[in-house]
């Protein structure tokens, strides 16, 4: 009897090893029905006129920006990239299923996104890894696709995931595709999923609110309740405010 504790004990620590070994998280999928990206079609990821427009604006302050810079040297530009990748040595990646699972990786800012690719399918059931799938970003859309030259050959780090970047998986059997389908993990991986952290509460107030006036958004804003509308400083006209008042130096240069 007394040779068979020493063995559970030994067991107990194998275990705990076990699970200081996990490199992964896996969240569960959050209580809320919203609707998934993968459930959209294509279409729904076409730019329309109005966004097309936005991001010629877009590129044409860029590119004016860029060119009222002042000049800078090759060597200038590979410094802050430099910087840059020793900011960041490592990238999260968070790969979302079609039912809002969760897959939680940290990889070297250097790695390939085929790497991701890896990670993903050895979490896959059995039965589920032959099956091809897509990682993207969205919105827009940008597949990362590993027969895509533009996309294998880069770092992580080029392909701009740094710090953190959500991935959505599409799978090429679409019948996989549905939120209500649970995400095809394999009961190893299962078993270390967790409940989603909840996001912080933002704060009711960020900044105080200036003397004279009321912040946009406030509860009052615009409401007049508790002395007339009047500001704190007594003085000048209050944004919302019913009444109009009169600056004391107008006053004072009527009389």
């Amino acid at each position: 009897m007394s040779s068979a504790e020493p063995i559970a004990s030994m067991d107990d620590a194998s275990a705990s090893s076990d699970n200081a070994q996990v490199d992964f998280r896996v969240y569960k999928p959050p209580h809320s029905a919203a609707g998934s990206p993968a459930d959209l079609p294509d279409s729904y990821f076409t730019p329309s006129a109005a966004d097309l427009k936005a991001a010629q604006a877009s590129l044409s302050a860029r590119t004016q920006s860029l060119v009222n810079a002042p000049l800078r040297t090759q060597a200038m530009r590979e410094a802050d990239d430099k910087a840059k990748r020793a900011k960041w040595p490592t990238i999260k990646i968070r790969v979302r299923f079609p039912d809002r699972t969760q897959l939680e990786k940290t990889f070297p800012s250097n790695d390939k996104i085929r790497a991701v690719y890896a990670f993903v399918r050895g979490c896959l059931r059995e039965d589920v890894k032959p099956i091809k799938f897509v990682l993207y970003q969205t919105p827009p859309k940008r597949e990362l696709k590993v027969s895509d030259p533009q996309v294998r050959d880069l770092t992580l780090f080029d392909l701009q995931l740094a710090p953190s970047s959500v991935l959505h998986l599409k799978f090429e059997d679409d019948a996989l595709n549905h939120i209500n389908v649970s995400a095809p993990l394999s009961p190893e991986v299962l078993a270390h999923a967790e409940e989603l952290p909840l996001p912080p509460d933002p704060e009711v107030s960020s900044a105080p609110t200036p003397s004279g006036g009321r912040t946009l958004g406030s509860s009052n804003f615009g409401s007049g309740s508790g002395s007339g509308g009047k500001s704190s400083g007594g003085s000048g006209s209050v944004i919302g405010s019913t009444d109009i008042k009169v600056p004391k130096w107008l006053k004072l240069s009527k009389k």
